[in-house]
């Protein structure tokens, strides 16, 4: 499996404190089965985004995790107006990897009315953007249709694995639950933090997820698509949505 949403990198947000806690985090997602890992620290508000610097602390991690869990690198990108500017002017700071995508997450307080517009600007610089767990936005769960349009223009759907077993409760479970079954989740990760509640794990979500969509949906959410994020290709496992 491949988890393209994780907070892995010590000390540079609101993850790991440690490093004893970032390598026992990647241990952690190896024994889940987690063969790739994509650290994704917050650039916001309240957290830099310095791209050289993260990529040396992301080098240091994976010498000391060793090779069970490759590791690379992404961004929690969180999308305001100054935000947007800077992706629109150096789009691969903040995407994963080398791909075009782009890991985008929106405020619990506000989310913009011409948020269509927002991604056809991200299109035309060539990302992708991946919207992340929209199922556990406030505004969102009140007017989830929009997150059937939204994956209906391209935007790709990024749900959190324990979402789907009931950790963040029960109108996320519900949302989680009911893009799954309008084919409007295109891929699942841990988004985790710590060892101790938000940890990297995606086997339980992919489980819950076989019993709802069955195998061949499920393997996708968590190996074909992140997989092919991950190498900067199309997803290949992508139905259109389920309009209400």
């Amino acid at each position: 499996m491949i988890d393209i949403h994780c907070h892995l990198l010590p000390e540079v947000d609101d993850g790991p404190k440690s490093w004893e806690v970032a390598v026992e985090m990647c241990r952690m997602a190896a024994a889940d089965g987690i063969t790739h890992a994509v650290a994704t620290p917050h650039a916001n508000d309240r957290y830099a985004y310095d791209r050289g610097y993260l990529s040396g602390l992301l080098g240091q991690l994976q010498e000391k995790a060793g090779p069970a869990l490759q590791l690379s690198l992404g961004c929690d990108f969180h999308l305001s107006f100054e935000n947007l500017e800077r992706v629109l002017e150096q789009p691969h700071t903040y995407t994963i990897g080398e791909t075009n995508y782009l890991l985008i997450e929106l405020s619990n307080y506000s989310v913009p009315t011409r948020m269509g517009d927002c991604f056809f600007r991200l299109g035309d610089r060539g990302l992708t953007p991946i919207l992340t767990h929209p199922e556990r936005n406030p505004i969102l769960q009140q007017t989830p249709q929009r997150i059937l349009e939204w994956a209906e223009q391209g935007c790709l759907m990024q749900v959190t694995a324990s979402a789907l077993t009931g950790f963040w409760g029960e109108r996320p479970e519900i949302i989680a639950r009911w893009l799954l079954d309008r084919s409007a989740v295109h891929i699942l990760a841990s988004d985790a933090h710590d060892t101790k509640r938000r940890i990297p794990n995606l086997s339980a979500g992919r489980a819950v997820a076989e019993k709802i969509v069955g195998a061949e949906y499920a393997e996708a959410l968590v190996k074909g698509n992140p997989g092919a994020v991950v190498a900067g290709m199309p997803i290949p496992y992508c139905p259109r949505p389920v309009l209400d």
